[in-house]
């Protein structure tokens, strides 16, 4: 399955797919830079009067609730009325799922609109499928393992492939799951990397719209490789953002193949 996951990377930087994102202020550089790095185009946008036309020229869009407000989420609306309807890959970010009761409800709409794929921390996947759980601010307060029955529950209920993040990367869809154990703890000290996460999936889902599941794990297997190498060449966060955008944009088949860390299986649904 490697040289598949790499053949994926290989024609992202080819297609370049552009990838329409309504997310937070907090990322928006972050996550630009990320997917220019990983060979995708970045379009920003939010005016409601162009969400229809911007969805319409994107490969995939992201919705990111991390800085909600309410002009932005019927952008958000919008947006996703027309990616469904124009059969487009939609892939949601529950930033803070379980924070409040404002977050939630919104939270509970949008996945109503079924979204492609949902990824999220394992706090966040838990509240979303609507287990007990109490998040703290966007950080996880509960391992990956906990949230698998969680996943698995939301996954039955919305369709959408779950990917769930932290120092395993779980992505699970229909009895399928895979493990990905890369990455370094030095990550978790830069903000934005999960929202990058998102939009290395939205970008992957756009050149591989035929095969979800298999884009997921090919964003996620990529930002865990890609963050592992970054790390042995960084002093701290600050350095590691900017080695992991070259380490990105750079990436090799051989480091990619020989540092990804794997596991496939199934789960009882």
């Amino acid at each position: 399955m490697k040289q598949q996951l790499w053949n994926y990377i290989t024609n992202l930087r080819k297609a370049s797919p552009l990838v329409h994102s309504i997310t937070n202020y907090v990322v928006m550089n972050t996550t630009a830079n990320a997917l220019l790095a990983a060979g995708a185009s970045p379009i920003m946008a939010h005016a409601h009067l162009e969400m229809e036309d911007m969805v319409k020229i994107s490969g995939a869009l992201v919705i990111n609730v991390g800085t909600l407000d309410e002009y932005w989420v019927e952008s958000m609306r919008i947006a996703i009325q027309c990616a469904n309807t124009l059969s487009k890959p939609w892939i949601l970010d529950p930033v803070g799922a379980g924070a409040t009761a404002y977050r939630n409800e919104i939270l509970k709409e949008l996945i109503s609109y079924r979204p492609s794929v949902i990824r999220g921390n394992a706090s966040e996947i838990m509240a979303l499928a609507q287990m007990n759980s109490q998040t703290k601010g966007v950080d996880s307060t509960h391992k990956t393992e906990e949230a698998i029955t969680a996943a698995i529950q939301l996954n039955q209920t919305t369709g959408a492939v779950i990917c769930i993040s932290g120092a395993t990367d779980s992505i699970i869809s229909h009895g399928k799951l895979v493990k990905l154990k890369n990455g370094d703890p030095l990550m978790a000290r830069v903000t934005g990397m999960g929202c990058t996460a998102t939009a290395l999936i939205a970008a992957f889902c756009a050149a591989t719209p035929e095969n979800l599941f298999d884009a997921t794990v090919t964003a996620m297997a990529l930002m865990g490789v890609t963050g592992e190498q970054a790390a042995t060449l960084s002093n701290g966060p600050g350095s590691l953002q900017m080695n992991f955008l070259d380490v990105l944009a750079t990436l090799k088949e051989d480091d990619f193949i020989r540092l990804l860390n794997i596991e496939e299986g199934h789960v009882v649904v």
